[in-house]
């Protein structure tokens, strides 16, 4: 696995529903970081633009749409998100082996010069249990089974809590790239996050990209919230 410097390992949530403020956010902190993750109100409310203003910028994009259909659909969403440019997408891993299979061909039939990471979401960070959905498993558990299928398949890596991280590693080594949110810096507000932890304890355990989104963007100094999680992840 590549050297990063911290910078590269954060990728930063714009999670809002208005293209003019997220220009500005991405205007004002490309300066010490160039990934950008674009959810699905951005996307809803700007689509492809939001990408190609990120682009201008100079930076790559993390589309976070969390695919999840049959196959063939996830297969043709995919090939439309790698012919825009984007670095990095996810599907989720629960949509199945054929499901992944298919996106991650998909993602190299599009004729990108850098095909896209392709990276399975485990288990929603907001969860605190599996039984309202009929797994009988622990999340963690859970989270390894997914994290295994996905690499089986030849996914790039997985996104999950900074919880699961460590188990992730022991069972999916090292050159697996761990894509985590919920991160929180001490006595900032959770949101609808459940399984969290610092900047510092997540790139301590082993993620390889940390998602942080409203400590920065909804902070009153984003710049200055976003300089004091670098520092804090050392």
């Amino acid at each position: 696995m590549a050297v990063q410097k911290t910078k590269d390992k954060l990728i930063i949530a714009l999670d809002g529903d208005n293209l003019e403020h997220a220009a500005k956010l991405v205007d004002m902190l490309k300066g010490e970081v160039a990934n950008f993750k674009v959810g699905m109100p951005l996307f809803t409310a700007c689509g492809p633009s939001v990408v190609k203003m990120i682009q201008d910028h100079g930076g790559k994009v993390f589309l976070d749409l969390k695919y999840h259909d049959i196959p063939s659909t996830v297969a043709k969403a995919v090939y439309v998100a790698t012919k825009m440019g984007v670095a990095m997408i996810n599907v989720h891993a629960t949509g199945g082996r054929r499901m992944m299979a298919e996106a991650l061909a998909a993602s190299r039939d599009a004729g990108a010069k850098q095909p896209p990471m392709i990276i399975g979401v485990t288990v929603l960070t907001s969860m605190e249990s599996l039984g309202d959905i009929g797994i009988q498993y622990e999340i963690r558990e859970q989270v390894v089974r997914l994290a295994q299928l996905a690499q089986e398949v030849g996914l790039s890596g997985v996104l999950a809590s900074p919880l699961e991280i460590q188990p992730i590693r022991k069972a999916c080594g090292n050159k697996f790239t761990i894509v985590t949110s919920g991160i929180r810096s001490v006595g900032t507000h959770l949101d609808d996050q459940a399984r969290i932890a610092s900047p510092k304890q997540a790139i301590h355990a082993g993620a390889d990209y940390l998602v942080i989104g409203r400590p920065v963007t909804e902070a009153k100094d984003p710049l200055l919230a976003l300089k004091g999680i670098l520092k804090e992840m050392g």
